[in-house]
């Protein structure tokens, strides 16, 4: 053992100094620790020996602590009051009551599922930190396999990734948002062709984000025949959004995703060709889950079902 952790002394040396020195009664202080008078005596006695000093000036009125006693006392009871917390704490963790889970996240989820999810596992578990990251699905994607992440809410790719588990939460054809000032916004018909947008510049982001997302925006437009004007790549999605606001473009939206957006854009649906958007949340395997990252796991799973 390292020198460090050496002492003359064993933990119920302490304890059972503390209570004498709370008590400042032998007999009352056996009670309290269900021991034997002559016994306690004897560990304190003991106790005095390892340290080196008297600890209690006894006579047979009272028992007073020495300044010897009221300094070691004064270090001993911080120390003890962390050894139960630290023995609570684990039991918390254990429980999945306490911890602190790392979650990345896309605009889709922070547009649609993620706020609810949110809220009811910030309800249930107050004492579970989540640390939130917005990030691209290929970024999250490298930092789930590395460990770097307790879970992710990404797009995925053609091909599932080794190492990972995921569960879908939302697949839904896009539409498409456009300025509201723009000519196809103005007209009565609510759904569009993609065909209809061959004069539209578009607004997406950068391929290495999402690839897969990517190549299906252009296998639809591939579709319609059209060959789209890309004006600008930007990320976050809310800079998309932010880009057609200012009349920039027209980008790919879901129908949820469009819900809450503000008057100065319209959202068309589209008829025919359109490229489809699937959000999954997705974490390591194996090992199962730690109990907090598996209690948030759980709470998706059941806040997205009572949505669908």
């Amino acid at each position: 053992m390292p020198r460090e952790y050496q002492f003359p002394y064993e933990l119920r040396h302490l304890v059972y100094f503390l209570e004498v020195a709370r008590q400042l009664h032998f007999r009352k202080a056996a009670e309290a620790l269900a021991v034997a008078q002559p016994a306690l005596s004897r560990q304190i006695a003991q106790l005095e020996a390892a340290v080196g000093a008297e600890l209690f000036v006894r006579s047979r009125r009272r028992v007073e602590l020495t300044p010897a006693g009221r300094a070691f006392a004064k270090r001993i009871e911080p120390v003890l009051r962390s050894l139960a917390a630290a023995g609570r704490e684990v039991q918390a963790l254990t429980r999945g009551e306490e911890g602190h889970i790392r979650v990345a996240f896309t605009g889709l989820a922070m547009a649609t599922v993620l706020p609810g999810i949110l809220r009811e596992f910030s309800r249930r578990f107050p004492g579970i930190r989540l640390e939130l990251n917005e990030s691209p699905s290929t970024t999250q994607l490298v930092a789930l396999q590395a460990g770097e992440l307790g879970c992710g809410f990404f797009h995925p790719g053609a091909t599932p990734t080794p190492g990972l588990r995921t569960r879908l939460l939302l697949r839904e054809r896009n539409g498409i948002l456009l300025p509201s000032g723009h000519a196809l916004a103005k007209q009565e018909k609510n759904s569009l062709k993609l065909s209809q947008l061959a004069d539209t510049p578009f607004v997406l982001f950068p391929r290495s984000h999402n690839p897969s997302f990517y190549d299906r925006v252009l296998s639809a437009c591939a579709k319609a025949g059209l060959t789209p004007r890309i004006a600008e790549e930007v990320w976050p999605r809310a800079n998309g959004i932010g880009l057609v606001r200012a009349g920039l473009g027209a980008t790919f939206i879901t129908p949820s995703e469009a819900k809450n957006l503000p008057g100065d854009v319209v959202f068309r649906p589209l008829a025919g060709p359109a490229p489809e958007s699937s959000l999954v949340l997705g974490w390591r395997q194996p090992p199962a889950p730690e109990p907090a990252l598996a209690a948030f796991l759980a709470v998706a799973s059941e806040t997205v079902a009572t949505l669908s």
